[in-house]
């Protein structure tokens, strides 16, 4: 554990470092199932592009086996867009949320995953969280990735009817903190951190380190500051900074793609800071390569996860 009465040691996430710390690889002989199984739970009536993205990106990770579980006024509309995916239609409330019931439809399925994202697109925070509440009890030893609405469960309390022993991957928070019991990896911004922790977003950009590492021992989660400048702090104390990309990453659905990546990553086996490190890193690179090609600003979302697989390759340790 590291000494957080002194300045952290920061860890500077380069093409070095990643070529020094490799994704996991599939086996040549392997099946999709060898590559990881990966849920994306995300989407909205409003967003059900954010869905897609995020789902896209997880394949694009090098993900093996994709299931989208999104609300069933779009489940339809997200099938013919993401051929690839199972796709199962969840209830929703009425502010276009995800009920709290539809956690009750993905146990009964049985489904066995290696990594799961909960958030992207998601309306009504409220249920969002009481959602993710009744889903981390529900998915086994999968490893988790919350964004958008979905990181609000570290700030609600809740009572959802599910004892502390009961849910593996987080405590329910009867009047305290919420804190994880296993670490999940959330991926905020500056102003959704300020929300989080009751903050000024302000403080956040001043003091980005301070910030990410105080919720990851609070939160015991690993969490990525995004910005500019990103800042990834694990619950044990360590710190990675990224600089890199540029403003044309600053768009519509560029959030919803890097945590589709971060997914697809931990569903391949990568640790959830290797996953947020690697997700960090090729996202930005996607954005310079759109850039040279492209110019800087007016390069779209959709286009970011396209890039990845020839990204991979090139990072890819040198024999």
């Amino acid at each position: 554990m590291a000494n957080h009465c002194s300045p952290p040691t920061v860890t500077l996430l380069n093409d070095e470092l990643l070529r020094a710390w490799p994704l996991p690889a599939p086996s040549g002989v392997g099946d999709k199932e060898d590559r990881g199984r990966v849920l994306v739970i995300a989407g909205s009536r409003e967003m059900p592009g954010a869905v897609i993205l995020a789902a896209t990106a997880a394949l694009r990770a090098g993900a093996g086996k994709l299931t989208i579980a999104t609300g069933e006024s779009v489940a339809s509309l997200v099938a013919l867009a993401t051929p690839e995916a199972r796709v199962i239609p969840l209830p929703e409330t009425p502010g276009g949320g995800l009920a709290a019931s539809a956690a009750d439809r993905m146990e009964a399925l049985g489904c066995e995953f290696d990594a799961v994202l909960v958030g992207p697109g998601m309306l009504d925070e409220r249920a969002a969280c009481e959602f993710v509440v009744a889903l981390l009890g529900t998915i086994g030893s999968a490893k988790v990735v919350l964004d958008a609405a979905a990181m609000g469960v570290v700030r609600h309390h809740h009572s959802s009817g599910h004892d502390n022993e009961s849910v593996q991957h987080g405590e329910s928070s009867f009047g305290g903190k919420y804190r994880f019991a296993t670490p999940a990896l959330l991926t905020p911004h500056a102003g959704e951190m300020g929300h989080l922790t009751s903050v000024d977003k302000e403080s956040v950009r001043v003091n980005p380190i301070a910030a990410a590492q105080s919720a990851a021992l609070r939160w015991n989660g690993v969490v990525a500051l995004k910005g500019a400048v990103t800042h990834i702090a694990a619950p044990d104390g360590r710190i990675w900074r990224h600089e890199g990309g540029n403003v044309g990453l600053a768009i519509s659905g560029s959030g919803d793609t890097l945590s589709g990546l971060m997914v697809g990553f931990a569903a391949r086996g990568a640790s959830l800071e290797q996953a947020a490190a690697w997700g960090v890193a090729v996202h930005a690179r996607a954005g310079e390569q759109l850039a040279a090609r492209l110019g800087t600003l007016g390069y779209l979302a959709r286009e970011i996860a396209a890039e990845v697989p020839a990204l991979l390759d090139a990072l890819a340790p040198r024999s």
